[in-house]
């Protein structure tokens, strides 16, 4: 059988395609006799290959994505991980990532494995396009978080905020619209990453949560001598405390500790307040 010469364009349409080295390529390409989706197909067998061989490696480094719809009713966060700060920082890595958050904007799935299952680019779904690139980045990647928020047309916005070169990232829906809510909703999404709030209101702490507070304050006040019939007492009091520390309306408002969260927003005006928020980050 003749073999296929394979030219440097054949190369480069490869690369483009891929993402894979010049060298892989090439490779790709001999094997497969000059058929590219053959070629594809055998880097993303080289990716299915490391994957499992990496399976037990940590995938602690990565980045965090945070779009959000062009009329803001909607938006998405995701993380996608990998082993090491240098691909974290690679721009093909970075953009693979947008790509993702990009298709998980436009069909909201419900999960992050609904969001694997979706199509990338018509031949490959999205869980594929993360194992070729394990082939051609020789790492372990893959989208441990994915979170979205919703919001009806004129009953409120999302806003997004990516924090610290990708390292962690935020959606925050507002209950109202509008060009005013922008500024102040990209405050608060900053605030949500700087001050890690498990909820929006004290209403919104899991109450196995606040068991476990009760339980603390008790055990503490028990050390400091406090009497037996008081401790529940002073424990329950002390759940303010963590309320305002926790809670993203009741903490103090980074910009300006004199005021909450809350009072903040209602000086932009009276009704505006945050609805639910999600917050993923490295680490």
């Amino acid at each position: 059988m003749d073999v296929v010469k394979i030219s440097a364009a054949d190369v480069k349409k490869l690369r483009d395609q891929t993402g894979a080295g010049m060298m892989d390529c090439k490779k790709a390409l001999t094997e497969a006799n000059g058929d590219f989706e053959k070629a594809i197909e055998n880097l993303r067998k080289k990716g299915q290959k490391l994957s499992a061989k990496r399976a037990d490696r940590s995938a602690t480094e990565g980045v965090v994505i945070a779009v959000t719809s062009a009329n803001r009713n909607n938006g998405v966060v995701l993380r996608l991980s990998c082993e090491t700060d240098f691909v974290a920082k690679n721009e093909d890595f970075v953009n693979i990532a947008k790509s993702f958050a990009d298709i998980a904007l436009k069909n909201l799935p419900e999960t992050a494995e609904e969001l694997l299952a979706l199509p990338y680019d018509g031949k490959l779904t999205i869980g594929d396009k993360v194992t070729e690139q394990v082939g051609v980045i020789g790492e372990k990647l893959e989208i441990t978080q994915y979170a979205k928020l919703e919001t009806a047309a004129g009953e409120g916005q999302v806003i997004p905020y990516i924090h610290m070169g990708y390292r962690a990232g935020v959606i925050v829906a507002f209950n109202l619209e509008g060009p005013n809510v922008i500024e102040p909703g990209k405050n608060v999404a900053m605030q949500v990453a700087a001050m890690r709030p498990i909820a929006v209101d004290k209403d919104g702490v899991d109450q196995t949560v606040i068991e476990k507070e009760i339980e603390i304050g008790m055990e503490v006040a028990r050390k400091e001598g406090k009497p037996e019939a008081m401790l529940e007492k002073i424990a329950t009091g002390k759940l303010n405390k963590f309320f305002k520390e926790r809670t993203l309306l009741n903490q103090g408002y980074v910009k300006d500790s004199k005021s909450s969260v809350a009072q903040y927003l209602q000086s932009i005006d009276p009704k505006l307040t945050v609805t639910a928020f999600k917050h993923i980050e490295l680490g």
